[in-house]
């Protein structure tokens, strides 16, 4: 891993306090019932009973923990101690690392094998250091078994393209297999201000 890694847009491009709101944030909406696990529902839809998971930018492990109660074995790994410490405090079960996801690795998430398939949701493309784009989706395909697939939604209206995210893929080894515009697999279309895309 690198001695100083480039600090993220969730860095960067966000107010002080940020990772204490975004928290705050969930745990409101959790206790006010909203559905928060769309996510997890549409990977857990995708994969074997009793895969291996892994939740790229956890965050507060809101779809970590949906996936492990759903019987997966799911790793969390995100760059903010912030935000593990709160999905350890809030959502157990998942392991979880504080991990820079430009320098991902097997290794470093102490995993004893490849996952079955990873999950990037919360906008975390458009979070990532500048320029790291296809060094995340890379590391992220080594981390997975052969054809394992890759689930990642963004918002497109931000500073990340859908040209350009195609592009970072590509230039992976990704090829893009379904794309929509919502977790609920709203049909995908021009005008869509979000993106939901599978990748292998």
């Amino acid at each position: 891993m690198s001695e100083s890694p480039q600090p993220t847009r969730w860095v960067t491009e966000t107010k002080e306090g940020h990772s204490r709101w975004y928290i705050d944030r969930f745990r409101t909406l959790a206790q006010e019932g909203e559905d928060l696990v769309g996510e997890a529902r549409l990977l857990d839809a995708m994969v074997p009973r009793g895969a291996r998971i892994l939740d790229a930018g956890c965050g507060p492990g809101r779809l970590a923990a949906e996936l492990h109660r759903r019987g997966h074995t799911v790793h969390g790994a995100d760059a903010d101690p912030e935000l593990i410490a709160a999905a350890e405090e809030d959502n157990p079960g998942p392991a979880y690392s504080v991990a820079d996801l430009a320098e991902l690795s097997l290794s470093a998430l102490g995993a004893s094998a490849p996952f079955d398939a990873a999950l990037m949701a919360g906008n975390v493309m458009v979070f990532l250091a500048p320029d790291t784009e296809t060094q995340v989706l890379s590391r992220l395909r080594d981390c997975l078994v052969p054809d394992g697939p890759l689930v990642v939604g963004f918002h497109t209206d931000r500073h990340l393209s859908l040209t350009d995210f195609d592009q970072y893929a590509a230039a992976a080894g990704w090829r893009l297999e379904h794309r929509f515009a919502t977790w609920d697999l709203k049909a995908w279309h021009q005008d869509a201000d979000f993106a939901v895309s599978v990748l292998r």
